[in-house]
């Protein structure tokens, strides 16, 4: 089977933070819609800030309800990796998500993530030492907070678009 990649370069540790926030700072990026369980994370009881980056049907519902909650909108490119490395802990709510490539740009990021143990964030994180995924979303974010960020980008250095090339040719 052939994964998926990530753009190492765009996405990486360095470079500037888009915000500077009251810290430990969540995210997360995506869709803003129901289907994401963004207020499965919006709802936990975690220290510092939460973050959503993304636009979608559920964003103004969600704004006025958590107005404590930093709305960035839709960012892209430069303006994205800026607004991930701005973040301490990437936290994927989603229980329906095929893949989430998210997962891969936080990880390439130096975020660490928190995941429930579900399809998709099984399938791209089952074997990196920098997600914690469990059925208490909250006990994933908090723990996540304590993994090695470094971890987290020589994992998505694995999935780097390099990496996905080398793996395509292995094929022929």
């Amino acid at each position: 089977m052939w994964g998926r990649g990530v753009d190492t370069d765009e996405f990486s540790p360095d470079g500037d933070v888009a915000v500077k926030l009251d810290g430990p700072v969540f995210c997360y990026v995506g869709r803003v819609s129901v289907e994401k369980n963004i207020k499965a994370f919006l709802n936990l009881d975690l220290p510092g800030t939460k973050m959503i980056v993304g636009d979608g049907p559920q964003l103004k519902e969600l704004k006025a309800k958590y107005p404590d909650v930093y709305f960035a909108g839709s960012q892209e490119g430069a303006d994205l990796a800026a607004h991930y490395r701005s973040a301490d802990v990437f936290v994927f709510a989603s229980k329906t998500d095929t893949f989430g490539l998210v997962l891969l740009e936080a990880l390439a990021c130096g975020l660490p993530v928190a995941a429930y143990p579900v399809r998709g964030p099984i399938d791209v994180l089952s074997d990196c030492d920098a997600a914690i995924l469990d059925d208490d979303l909250q006990k994933a974010a908090l723990g996540a907070l304590k993994l090695d960020k470094l971890k987290a980008r020589k994992f998505a250095e694995q999935h780097s678009w390099n990496a996905c090339v080398k793996e395509f040719h292995t094929y022929f």
